[in-house]
């Protein structure tokens, strides 16, 4: 995710476009304070509405866990893990030695 200033936006206007060609969130402040989201507009937000597919967006990206996601998307925790696994995006996210030593604590 982008940030930009409101000044910035004068001057920057081509990146945060650029950005939202690329499907990135781009986030808008005012002195420091976050102001705006630009979402970009794609068949994910058509077919599921801006909250679901901020909270998408958000999960998969490492900015929110998958509970504050599934409150942004207006969904139990439940219906929000099976609706990203019926996206093929992955609720649980091990690096390969934590998901290792995780193994290797339940075959003892």
């Amino acid at each position: 995710m982008q940030s930009f200033t409101i000044r910035d936006l004068r001057e920057r206007t081509g990146e945060l476009s650029q950005a939202a060609e690329k499907g990135e969130l781009s986030l808008v402040t005012r002195h420091g304070h976050p102001l705006f989201v630009g979402v970009p507009f794609n068949d994910k937000i058509v077919q599921h509405g801006v909250y679901i597919a901020l909270a998408e967006h958000l999960f998969q990206s490492g900015g929110m866990s998958i509970g504050k996601a599934a409150k942004l998307a207006g969904m139990s925790l439940v219906a929000f893990t099976e609706h990203l696994s019926r996206l093929g995006i992955s609720v649980v996210n091990y690096d390969p030695e934590e998901l290792d030593a995780e193994l290797d604590y339940f075959n003892t």
